[in-house]
């Protein structure tokens, strides 16, 4: 468990800064428009989509004495640590440079995430048929991805809290944590991935592939509700630094670190929603975590600001009602992220009894269309978010060091955030639930199967 939840670190870590940090990165560090942020945003997510099929079918069909997918994960580990440390470089020249630049990275970046990323996802529905098993294999790989992501945050908070020269630091020591944790996972998985089931030998073309994932009813369901689900968290990761400091007007120092605390529940959540889906059902857990996660999006519209003169220093604050809504934005948080964290256990957990519907169980082709159709509705998100914030007036500025300067958005700009940041990401979240209505739980299908 220790190893598989190892696996997932380095991608997730990645994961977790490129969505928190990245945009904001864009725009007020490299002084990039917000058209163009987003832009990025999606290719990097097209490209991740792209090139999941092709690895996918390629880990299908690669032999080794460790199976087909240690060479994969070994293979990228040390290009993603590499090109994690190389996005948050900024170049020098124009923004046509820049934009050049940042477009070859991420394609490396993304190229190699997928290599880490597919071939270790594929293993939890080869490892073992044991429904309850591969609900622990997912928590332990969601548990180390988000434990990976909080080091990450941490990270974060510590070299930018003071402004954007520590990007590049950060980038180094997160580079180097992703290529050490996938060498370490993929050594602890070597003698448990040489015994497991095997994909299909065959090779099925790109339309046959199509046709299967079609008629696959439970696999239609489960992609849909993972694309809405990480639609809606992806965009609120997006636009939440943003909406920390320009539409709250929390102080930098403190915002950079308001991520933690999310982390922090979405992992205790995730412990949460593991043990009361196998006792009581993975699609009631879905149920209960969505409802708190839609309630808590709502309440960030309304959220009201805090004061112009908020400061870090608590005895400096003369208002004592801007610490009680530091207080309540920070609870609203933590809810966000304790129901948030079934998008990150539920859909996956609910895949293999996809995979395991089709007799041939390619679960290289199942996972790999799983990940490239919810990358493609992320990159997609992601654009409408820099298309609306640019229709909204927001402005980006490579001087944006701190809060004080990044306050003079106009009116639209504001109520743009809050709606991304609140009410999109609860509507996508009610679709997922209507999407679910009449599930039938297969909890004891494999109860009695072991590794």
């Amino acid at each position: 468990m220790i190893s598989y939840g190892l696996g997932d670190a380095g991608t997730g870590l990645a994961a977790t800064q490129l969505g928190f940090y990245l945009f904001p990165f864009f725009t007020s560090a490299a002084g990039l428009p917000a058209f163009i942020a987003g832009s990025l945003l999606m290719v990097i997510k097209i490209w991740d989509a792209i090139n999941d099929p092709i690895i996918g079918w390629l880990s299908d069909h690669t032999k080794s004495r460790w199976g087909p997918r240690l060479p994969w994960m070994i293979a990228g580990a040390f290009p993603l640590g590499i090109s994690l440390a190389a996005i948050w470089w900024i170049p020098p020249g124009s923004t046509m440079q820049k934009t050049l630049y940042y477009i070859a990275i991420t394609i490396l970046l993304m190229t190699a995430y997928t290599s880490v990323n597919l071939p270790f996802a594929a293993l939890s529905t080869e490892l073992t048929q044991n429904t309850a098993i591969r609900t622990r294999l997912n928590a332990a790989r969601f548990t180390g991805s988000i434990l990976a992501g909080l080091s990450g945050l941490i990270v974060a908070a510590g070299l930018l809290s003071s402004g954007n020269h520590g990007y590049v630091s950060m980038g180094r020591i997160t580079g180097s944590i992703a290529t050490l944790a996938t060498l370490i996972s993929c050594w602890g998985l070597a003698p448990f991935a040489k015994k497991a089931r095997r994909p299909a030998p065959q090779s099925e073309p790109f339309k046959f592939q199509l046709k299967r994932i079609l008629k696959n009813k439970l696999f239609i369901r489960i992609i849909s509700l993972y694309l809405l689900l990480w639609c809606g968290l992806q965009l609120m990761q997006t636009v939440s630094i943003i909406y920390l400091e320009q539409v709250m007007r929390v102080p930098t120092e403190i915002s950079k670190w308001i991520p933690i605390p999310f982390q922090i529940s979405a992992l205790l959540g995730l412990q949460f929603w593991s043990l009361y889906s196998n006792k009581f059902g993975r699609v009631k857990a879905l149920y209960w975590g969505a409802k708190i996660w839609i309630l808590a999006c709502l309440i960030t519209i309304i959220l009201p600001p805090l004061s112009y003169n908020f400061t870090a220093n608590l005895y400096e604050i003369k208002d004592y009602y801007d610490i009680l809504k530091m207080i309540f934005l920070l609870i609203t948080i933590v809810v966000i992220g304790f129901g948030a964290s079934t998008a990150y256990l539920i859909p996956w957990s609910l895949l293999p009894d996809a995979i395991d519907a089709d007799p041939e169980k390619p679960a290289g082709i199942y996972t790999a269309w799983m990940v490239l159709i919810q990358k493609i509705g992320i990159g997609l998100s992601v654009q409408m978010l820099g298309l609306l914030l640019s229709f909204a007036g927001y402005i980006s500025s490579n001087q944006c060091l701190d809060v004080e300067n990044c306050l003079l958005q106009p009116s639209s700009a504001i109520t743009t955030i809050r709606i991304c940041m609140g009410l999109i990401p609860s509507l996508l979240i009610t679709f997922g639930l209507l999407i679910m209505r009449g599930w039938k739980n297969n909890e004891s299908q494999f109860q009695t199967n072991h590794l």
